[in-house]
């Protein structure tokens, strides 16, 4: 059974993510944990997640466009060894590389759910905050994107954000995203938020109404934070040494009142 519980307040408090709630690992199923594993550290009450050079490449030999990551989650399924049974597969055919148990740390079904988070990115890395469906049964895979900024769109005082919803193999999800140029500096902390109830999906960056998009994942979803760094993007290696970095100061989830 899925564990949904009835809310989360995350302070980061002390020097350690909450086991029963993150899981600090991208998707380890498709490649391993050693090689998903976020570098990340807690620091007077915030999650640094960060990709220092060393960090390696994800899933280098299957990803088409070469990846590093450091993400964390709150939920994690995947099937046996060598199954096709996993979340987010990225290209046909991938197989369960690494076997991962399974993993239910907070999964709402409705809700609000806000991050307070900043940014400081290159032209060729990105942050994200989103809802996955858990995918214990393919249909259960759709998205609501609460914010993307990639460091290319980042202008003074104004960043693209992509928002929306993502289908992939629900078919009662049809997509709806968009990238809105808001006036926020994303280096800066600001509270982005889905207000989530059975038919809409209400998009909230510091309590204003961004988007409304009038379609809803039906199912318990996780949540998907982290930093992204494509170094083909970089072909003069002028970034290579910049440090990408998501300073993440509260996750907070409740029920719909």
């Amino acid at each position: 059974m899925v564990h949904t519980g009835s809310g989360l307040d995350e302070r980061f408090e002390g020097d350690a993510l909450d086991p029963e709630v993150w899981f600090p690992y991208y998707l380890p199923h498709w490649s391993s944990r050693e090689l998903s594993a976020a570098t990340y550290n807690i620091q007077d009450g915030d999650l640094h997640l960060l990709i220092p050079p060393e960090q390696p490449l994800w899933c280098p030999d299957l990803h088409e466009e070469p990846l590093r990551v450091s993400g964390v989650q709150t939920g994690s399924f995947a099937g046996p060894l060598g199954s096709t049974i996993g979340q987010q597969p990225f290209k046909e055919g991938l197989t369960v590389m690494e076997e991962q148990p399974t993993f239910w740390g907070y999964t709402p079904h409705f809700g609000r759910i806000e991050v307070r988070m900043r940014g400081i990115l290159t032209p060729r890395s990105m942050f994200g905050f989103w809802l996955a469906g858990i995918e214990d049964r393919p249909e259960a895979s759709g998205e609501i994107l609460v914010a993307e900024v990639f460091g290319e769109s980042i202008e003074d005082g104004s960043a693209a954000v992509g928002m929306g919803i993502r289908s992939f193999r629900d078919p009662d999800l049809s997509g709806d995203f968009s990238t809105p140029r808001l006036k926020i500096d994303v280096s800066e902390p600001h509270t982005y938020a889905a207000v989530w109830n059975p038919v809409s999906v209400e998009i909230v960056v510091d309590e204003v109404l961004v988007r409304r998009i009038d379609q809803s994942p039906g199912y318990p979803m996780q949540l998907m934070i982290g930093v992204f760094d494509f170094p083909a993007r970089d072909s003069s290696g002028v970034w290579a040494d910049q440090v990408p970095e998501l300073v993440v100061s509260s996750v907070k989830g409740s029920p719909l009142s």
